[in-house]
Order: structure tokens, then C-alpha cells, then sequence
């Protein structure tokens, strides 16, 4: 799954043996799945980590620090790659001033409750293979970067807090910006950018107005959407799902379904 680069997310699932990598510019982060402990041998940065690893277990290698590893049974992992630009970028626009300096550490078989909850998501969407919506994984990205940072760097920074939520004004603009572009893949940058604050804030902010993400809230408004085109026209449901933005007949039905506990059929029908 390709996530304009910044995020790279692959199942492993391996027989035992062993293995090298060395990725220049992103860092790596690898969650076990395996649902028996699994023994490995890692080796990176100088130190050797030898031991068990447990269903959400991770391994954190910092871009450009080559990685030995192996396994002494069948692997099954997931593989987050993201970009050192990426994390720069977020560093910068959501964390305090002197982020040049932050560096992420290299650590074996580390637990981050918040760090595995993003990458079973990351996971869910990997199997429905929807490439679901761009607002979602920028969501999860962002999250995933600003934990990284917060927890998993050499100076552990402290996040700025924004009380709140967006004002009305704010408010009002950023919903008529996603009403007027509900059939296109939309962004978390764009909604940022409207107010000129970090996706990460952006997100937070949102969700203390609205008691929704802005995923959830742009989902709801394209069933809105959906609704009123079934009521009110003869278009067929293929037609309907691409003019609310929904990338196929069968990814309209299950979020319409999941939403109003009928399908889009069953819901013009009635």
C-alpha cells in the first residue's frame, strides 16, 4: 500500500531464516503478528538483541542504520516504512522549535499501546486492500509520526496543546471546503492548509468541535450525499458511489450499510 510515499505498510510473513535490509531515508518499524512467541536474533547499531517477541512487540530501526536479523520460526510481521522527510516535515509543523535536532533510537522489542492500535488499522485497510480514503492514512500517518516523535526520540519533546477546538469561523470554512469537494480524495494537508496549522493539530482541533475525526465526519457526509441522489434521481448506484467519492458499487454499500443498517438498494426501495 503506497501512501504518496510517506508511508509504506507490508505484511511479512516468512519461513525461518535470516535476513539483512538497510533502508537510506526511511525509518522502519516492524510489529510482530506472529501469534506464538517467536525467537529472533537482531543486530543493529552496534548492540545484539537476542529473545522472544510477542504479538505487538516492535523493532524500531532509524532510517539508514543497517539491520541482521533471524527468525527461528514462521514470521509473520508488519513493515511500516516512512519517509525521514515525512517525519521531518511533521517534527517541524506540530513540535517545538529546535526539532532539527531530534533523532529517533534505535530499540529492540519495545511495547506502544497507542504505536500497535494505529498499526492494527494500518493493517485492517492493508487487508480490505480499499486503499481507502487519502484523509484516513494521512490521519494514521500523522498520529503515527507524532508518537514516534514524542516517545521514541532521543529528547522526547512535549507536544504544544491547543484547548478548544476550531472557532466558528474556522469551522464553517473547512465544512464548505470538504461539502464542495466530497467526490474527490481529499487531503489532510488541504484541510490544514485552509488554517494554516499542522495535520496533527488540525485532526485534534476538529475532532473537539465536531466530536468526530474529520474521516468520520467527511464518511458521514457522503452518505448524506448518496441518500439524497437515491431519493431523488434515477442514477445508478455505481454512478452514485463515484459522485460521493466512493471508489467502487461495493465500497458505497458497506460504509452506507455500516451507517444506516440498509443498503443503498434496499434504501432507495423503501
Amino acid at each position: 500500500m503506497e501512501h504518496r510515499e510517506k508511508i509504506q505498510v507490508e505484511q511479512l510473513q516468512n519461513p525461518p531464516g535470516e535476513g539483512s535490509c538497510h533502508f537510506e531515508g526511511e525509518h522502519t518499524l516492524y510489529m510482530s503478528l506472529a501469534p506464538r512467541p517467536l525467537h529472533y536474533v537482531q543486530v543493529q547499531d552496534g548492540k545484539t538483541y537476542n529473545g522472544l517477541y510477542r504479538p505487538g512487540d516492535m523493532l524500531l530501526t532509524p532510517a539508514n542504520i543497517p539491520l541482521f536479523v533471524r527468525w527461528e520460526g514462521e514470521e509473520n510481521c508488519l513493515r511500516m516504512r516512512l519517509t525521514a522527510e515525512f517525519l521531518q516535515n511533521v517534527a517541524r509543523e506540530t513540535l517545538t522549535p529546535d526539532c532539527d535536532r531530534l533523532e529517533l533510537l534505535p530499540e529492540f522489542q519495545v511495547r506502544d499501546q497507542q504505536i500497535e492500535a494505529i498499526a492494527m488499522m494500518l493493517n485492517t485497510e492493508l487487508q480490505q486492500g480499499l486503499s481507502g480514503s487519502q484523509l484516513y492514512l494521512d490521519s494514521l500517518a500523522n498520529v503515527l509520526a507524532v508518537n514516534l516523535l514524542r516517545h521514541h526520540t532521543t529528547t522526547k519533546p512535549q507536544l504544544p496543546t491547543y484547548e478548544g477546538g476550531l472557532t466558528p469561523r474556522q469551522l464553517q470554512r473547512v465544512l464548505e471546503y470538504i461539502d464542495a469537494h466530497l467526490d474527490q480524495d481529499l487531503k489532510l494537508e488541504n484541510l490544514a492548509q485552509l488554517l494554516d496549522i499542522s495535520q496533527f493539530h488540525f485532526s485534534r482541533l476538529f475532532k473537539q468541535s465536531l466530536g468526530s475525526s474529520p474521516y468520520q465526519y467527511l464518511i458521514h457526509q457522503r452518505i448524506e450525499r448518496a441518500k439524497q441522489l437515491l431519493k431523488q434521481t434515477d442514477q445508478s448506484i455505481i454512478d452514485i458511489a463515484f459522485d460521493c467519492g466512493f471508489n467502487s458499487h461495493s465500497h458505497l454499500s458497506k460504509k452506507f450499510r455500516q451507517i444506516t443498517g440498509i443498503t443503498p438498494k434496499a434504501y432507495r426501495a423503501s
